[in-house]
C-alpha cells in the first residue's frame, strides 16, 4: 500500500529551472488536447484509428493525445509522430503496488506526459505532489482544477499545465468559453500570479475552433476536450475544425 499522508512546504515542492517563462498563448503555439476518456469510439483499434487520424492533421498547434493505460503503446505505435500522454499516473515505482499505473512504466511504453488530478479521476494535492517529485524533467504534467483555487494550489507546485474544466460543464453542450469565460481568465491571472512557468488550458463542452480561440483569447495556451472529438460523427472534420482558426 502506498501512503500518500505527507506534509510538504508547497513552495519547496516545485520544479525550478526546468523551464522558461511560458508566454500567454498564442494561434500558432496553441496546444490541442484531446481526451480519450474510455469512449467506446477511442479505446483499443478505434483509439489507434483517432490517433492516426488526430497526427494526420496539418495545423502548426501542438497536439497531444491522452490515451487509456491499456491503449498506451499501441497508440504510439499506430501514430509515432503524435504526442501520447497518460490520462493519470501514480507516485509509486516497481513493487507491491497492485492496480497503481506506475510512471517508469508508462515512460517505457512512449508517454511523454499525463493527465492527473482530472473531475473524472480526483487525487490529493499530496499525490499530485508526490508524482512531480518523481517524473523526470521534460514529462509534461497537466494538473486538472475544477475552480480558480484549485488551479492556484495545483500552480504552486508548477506542473506544465494547469487546465481549469468546471465539472458541470464537462461533456455538455456549451463551452465554458461562452457559460462562463471569467473562471478562464482568471484562471489565467491566478496561475500567472503563483508561476510564469505553468501554461494554463481550459476544458469543458470544447467543440469549435471558435471556442480554441475564444481560449486563447481569454488567456489560455489552448484547450483540453474529449466528446467534442470522440464523440463525433466525423472525428477528422471536427479536429481540422477545432485548429481552423490557429
Amino acid at each position: 500500500m502506498v501512503n500518500l499522508r505527507i506534509s510538504y512546504d508547497i513552495g519547496i515542492i516545485s520544479r525550478h529551472g526546468q523551464r522558461g517563462t511560458v508566454p500567454r498563448g498564442t494561434m500558432r503555439d496553441s496546444l490541442v488536447v484531446v481526451n480519450f476518456k474510455t469512449y467506446q469510439t477511442a479505446h483499443g483499434a478505434c483509439a489507434e484509428d483517432l490517433a492516426r487520424a488526430m497526427a494526420s492533421i496539418d495545423t502548426g498547434a501542438r497536439m497531444v493525445a491522452a490515451v487509456s493505460a491499456l491503449d498506451l503503446s499501441a497508440v504510439v505505435a499506430a501514430a509515432p509522430g503524435l504526442e501520447v500522454w497518460c490520462q493519470h499516473l501514480d507516485p509509486v515505482g516497481f513493487g507491491s503496488n497492485t492496480g497503481w499505473v506506475n510512471p517508469e512504466t508508462a515512460m517505457e511504453r512512449g508517454a511523454s506526459g499525463t493527465l492527473i488530478n482530472h473531475a473524472e479521476h480526483k487525487v490529493s494535492l499530496e499525490h499530485v505532489a508526490m508524482l512531480m517529485e518523481q517524473i523526470p524533467d521534460g514529462f509534461h504534467v497537466c494538473a486538472c482544477a475544477a475552480d480558480i483555487h484549485e488551479a492556484r494550489a495545483l500552480a504552486a507546485l508548477e506542473p506544465s499545465f494547469v487546465a481549469v474544466e468546471p465539472p458541470e460543464l464537462i461533456g455538455g453542450e456549451t463551452s465554458v468559453t461562452s457559460a462562463d469565460p471569467e473562471i478562464v481568465s482568471g484562471t489565467a491571472q491566478a496561475v500567472r500570479e503563483v508561476s510564469t512557468r505553468v501554461g494554463i488550458l481550459c476544458g469543458a463542452g470544447i467543440k469549435t475552433g471558435k471556442d480554441v480561440a475564444k481560449a486563447i483569447e481569454l488567456g489560455t495556451s489552448g484547450v483540453l476536450l474529449a466528446s467534442g472529438v470522440t464523440k463525433s460523427e466525423d472525428p477528422r472534420a471536427s479536429l481540422i475544425d477545432l485548429v481552423s482558426l490557429l
